[in-house]
């Protein structure tokens, strides 16, 4: 293989590679080979993984193990492929939940825990600005078709600029965190007052995919999607809130 490229490792061979405390970040390793590997304290967060992916250790697919570990950790996780309005009601309410509590740890930590970032990832107050741009993406804008969906303190991610998206629709700075809390309680009304009233007819529409327009997708699968959102931003929050606990003094 030969590349000029330096990030451009597709096909490479490493042999006797030291990667000992190598970082990899939005890196694609899908259907990388390692053999007689020393993976000991490897930290591997894939959440495509469990969407129909595969993970061979030693010759055992893990994913389906790390997807129900995940629901066991998460109550109400397991609904978020809910099919009917019922059901969608049902995973939304686990959610709501979900967050409410941890809404509260967060108000019991010392001040300023919701602005720390743990080795570059997002802060707790960066996450829920992202869920809130999450839900303007899927149901303001795909699902509901509001021609600007976007409210000024949602987080983009780094493919929403790389793509050609504008990101000075965005706030820039650090927002006060009554504000964010208050933006976020409007957008986990706005998606609860929605499935209050679908119905299975409106589950089958289809509308334009947000990234890809000129592809369609059901409203059902947008729904999932700010679904998935939630409980996977979630999973990152907890994750970190317990890092920053356990770097607090007298921890």
């Amino acid at each position: 293989m030969t590349t000029t490229d330096p990030l451009d490792l597709r096909g490479a061979r490493l042999v006797a590679a030291d990667l000992h405390g190598a970082r990899l970040v939005r890196a694609d390793l899908s259907r990388v080979v390692m053999r007689g590997v020393e993976i000991d304290g490897a930290d591997i967060d894939a959440p495509w993984l469990l969407d129909g992916g595969s993970l061979l250790v030693n010759g055992v697919d893990v994913a389906p193990y790390v997807d129900a570990e995940l629901d066991r950790r998460f109550p109400g996780r397991s609904l978020r492929r809910a099919a009917d309005p019922e059901g969608l009601r049902t995973a939304w309410a686990a959610v709501e939940r979900t967050w409410a509590a941890t809404l509260d740890r967060v108000a019991a930590l010392p001040a300023g825990t919701v602005d720390v970032s743990v080795d570059g990832e997002w802060s707790f107050a960066q996450t829920l600005r992202h869920l809130v741009m999450a839900t303007d993406t899927w149901l303001r804008g795909a699902v509901l078709g509001v021609e600007a969906p976007y409210h000024r303190l949602g987080q983009p991610n780094v493919e929403y600029a790389a793509d050609g998206h504008d990101p000075s629709v965005f706030a820039d700075g650090t927002p006060a965190w009554d504000e964010v809390l208050a933006v976020r309680a409007e957008r986990v009304a706005m998606v609860r007052d929605y499935l209050a009233d679908v119905t299975d007819a409106d589950l089958a529409g289809t509308r334009p995919n947000p990234w890809a327009p000129e592809h369609r997708e059901t409203v059902l699968s947008c729904l999932h999607t700010v679904l998935e959102e939630e409980w996977e931003h979630h999973r990152y929050a907890v994750r970190d809130l317990a890092a920053v606990a356990a770097a607090a003094p007298g921890a």
